[in-house]
């Protein structure tokens, strides 16, 4: 076994224990039509539900206790790691400032902005916001925490794998929509850890691949990034990122979605399986249907990574 995914899950095991007290334990529930009509036992880890609406407040909780308070944070986020951390800094009183594009979706903007946080617009996505965030960390003296490329960050959300691990008695495959790495690289070195026969799938949006571009090099990549549903994911990598490696050791394929297939997924969630989340918890989701026919006859977990989505946009596509 790959002695980063071990180290990684055990720092899984020990954020476990700091941050019981400020997270909720979302349940595993299973599919009411989708996973029948694919022939398929199915199951959604509900992130969608997470104290904040997104299951960033696990890895932002996983940092933040593991700093003193003495300095002030910065940090930059498309929205909801932005959400995560403004909540779990007001919860131990750490001052904090959050670099966010100026894309971000109003409603993660008036959220953030209600936990009385220094908030910072810059750029055009979250690469560009993260860039900034970087440069005021050192000209402000601040701890700049990464919205993915942390190990605090990744262990927090490796959280996830260990409740998966107790709630579902045996797994085959999880479809884990690919971002910054943090949710796939805490996810999987857990799940690779103790349950190895797990398949790994990362799902990529055509529109910003960014990691699924840099695994297939083996190397951190220019991508383009271009508007989508999956906003969450959207965005660039930092050069030196620790999650690059994880996810090469712990992701078995790559599905890339179009946006219509993220669409697709996002009214199939909503009018067949009740649950409106983000386009990014869709698009796992739409990995799954992709390869439904190789995933006959066996258990699938999609983690619904969140719920925290720009009303318009969200609605004109169910209603389209």
């Amino acid at each position: 076994m790959n002695s980063l995914v071990l180290q990684a899950a055990a720092r899984s095991v020990q954020a476990r224990r700091r941050i019981r007290t400020h997270i909720y334990e979302t349940p595993l529930l299973p599919s009411r039509q989708i996973g029948r009509d694919i022939g398929s036992s199915l199951f959604f880890k509900a992130e969608n539900f997470q104290l904040t609406g997104s299951f960033k407040i696990r890895g932002a909780a996983s940092k933040m206790t593991s700093l003193g308070i003495e300095r002030g944070v910065i940090t930059a986020s498309s929205g909801n790691h932005g959400i995560a951390s403004a909540q779990a800094a007001a919860s131990i009183g750490q001052a904090l400032t959050i670099v966010l594009p100026e894309t971000v979706a109003p409603a993660k903007l008036d959220k953030i902005r209600s936990y009385n946080v220094n908030v910072i617009l810059h750029g055009a996505e979250s690469g560009q916001a993260e860039l900034h965030a970087q440069k005021e960390a050192k000209d402000r003296n601040l701890v700049y925490v990464s919205p993915y490329n942390d190990t605090e960050i990744v262990a927090g959300q490796g959280t996830i794998g260990l409740e998966l691990l107790e709630q579902a008695e045996e797994i085959d495959n999880v479809f884990i929509a690919m971002g910054g790495g943090g949710l796939i690289g805490g996810i999987g070195s857990v799940l690779k850890s103790f349950s190895p026969g797990t398949r790994i799938f990362g799902v990529a949006a055509q529109n910003s691949a960014a990691l699924a571009a840099s695994i297939a090099a083996g190397r951190v990549v220019e991508t383009e990034h271009l508007e989508t549903l999956a906003d969450g994911v959207a965005g660039g990598m930092d050069e030196d990122s620790m999650t690059l490696p994880l996810a090469m050791a712990v992701v078995d394929e790559v599905v890339s979605c179009t946006e219509a297939e993220i669409a697709d997924a996002l009214k199939q969630l909503a009018y067949r399986e009740n649950q409106i989340v983000e386009g990014a918890a869709a698009l796992a989701l739409a990995g799954l249907l992709k390869v439904s026919g190789r995933c006959r006859g066996q258990r699938n977990v999609v983690v619904l990574c969140g719920a925290n989505f720009d009303h318009s946009k969200i609605f004109s596509v169910l209603y389209s």
